[in-house]
């Protein structure tokens, strides 16, 4: 009997399965382990190639495992699905995880250090604060535009309807429900601004975000988020292969020869297509406001709707990052 060579570890809360094969691909091992044991089993096994899907949790064990000696590789869950033979169980999806482990042509996820995961902890920090200032102003808006207090649009009105709620001849049961959500507001406000400075001073400190930082529409935030989630671009083959993996590339419908493109696939990292849709926008913004020339982008407004250029820009973007990434160099603007 051979030794084990390939492990599909499916991780949980508690409880973790465990399936095993050797080279030959003769199963030796499927068992479950508690959280405790995972580290003390694998301690004791001889360095083999363990596959985990790209879960909660996934980079920390891919750190701890590879600390054990093992070579540990995660998988986007997305992909481990077409190996699940029938079911639903534990047992049936740590069997997938270690079959496509072993697959040429599966695609795997970077494991993330330490200190990657505490700069996107900020970022989703602060997207949640951000969500919860929204949640609060809209509900300060419906509330007062009962009694007739309206204000413009936009978060820096807000203290133009907080004026105005406090000169208002408003019921006295209402005083104290209207401030609350101001105050909830304004410290929202406050702590994202906090955490916004944080994810700043972490920025100056990393060489790739700061290369990143130098690309027309990347500012901090967004050179941060892509310097922590894509630190390699060794995975993505082409700069198209990285559009498409942020979901800014059209998804085909193409059969029989005939060539069909769709709307972009919206798939991948949502949160960096956001920031990137985002700063094509204020590129465009500020292209408006400079007098017509015969540049590319200055070509797409003439021809296209505003947010179809902005996906097309972001889509520029991203290819951008990715010779960047891969080159190591800043960005160059091309000459006149």
């Amino acid at each position: 009997m051979g030794e084990i060579s390939t492990i599909g570890l499916d991780l949980a809360k508690n409880v973790f399965q465990l399936h095993g094969v050797t080279s030959e691909g003769q199963v030796l091992l499927r068992r479950q382990l508690r959280r405790a044991q995972v580290l003390v089993f694998f301690a004791r096994l001889q360095p083999c190639l363990i596959g985990i899907e790209a879960c909660a949790g996934a980079h920390f064990w891919a750190r701890e495992l590879a600390k054990l000696g093992h070579e540990v590789r995660l998988m986007p869950p997305s992909y481990v699905k077409p190996y699940v033979k029938r079911g639903k169980t534990d047992a049936a999806d740590a069997e997938a995880i270690c079959e496509a482990v072993t697959r040429p042509s599966m695609r795997f996820v970077p494991v993330k250090t330490e200190d990657q995961q505490a700069v996107l902890l900020m970022h989703r920090t602060r997207d949640f604060l951000v969500r919860q200032l929204t949640q609060s102003g809209n509900a300060l808006r419906a509330h007062l535009g009962e009694f007739g207090i309206v204000v413009a649009k936009g978060v820096h009105n807000m203290e133009r309807l907080f004026a105005a709620a406090e000169v208002a001849d408003l019921p006295d049961a209402a005083g104290n429900p209207i401030r609350l959500l101001v105050e909830q507001f304004r410290d929202t406000h406050e702590k994202i601004e906090d955490v916004t400075a944080e994810i700043k001073a972490a920025q100056k400190d990393d060489e790739t975000a700061r290369r990143l930082e130098t690309i027309p529409g990347i500012g901090p935030l967004t050179s941060s988020a892509i310097a922590a989630t894509v630190p390699d671009v060794a995975n993505f083959r082409c700069s198209c292969d990285l559009s498409a993996w942020i979901g800014l590339t059209p998804k085909p419908y193409s059969s029989g020869g005939k060539e069909r493109l769709g709307r972009i696939s919206k798939m991948g990292n949502r949160y960096i297509r956001r920031l990137l849709y985002l700063g094509a926008m204020a590129q465009i913004s500020a292209r408006k406001r400079r007098p017509a020339g015969d540049d590319w982008l200055w070509n797409m407004l003439e021809r296209k709707p505003v947010k179809l250029v902005a996906i097309a820009l972001a889509n520029r973007m991203a290819r951008t990052v990715w010779a960047l990434l891969k080159t190591g160099e800043a960005y160059k603007a091309r000459a006149a």
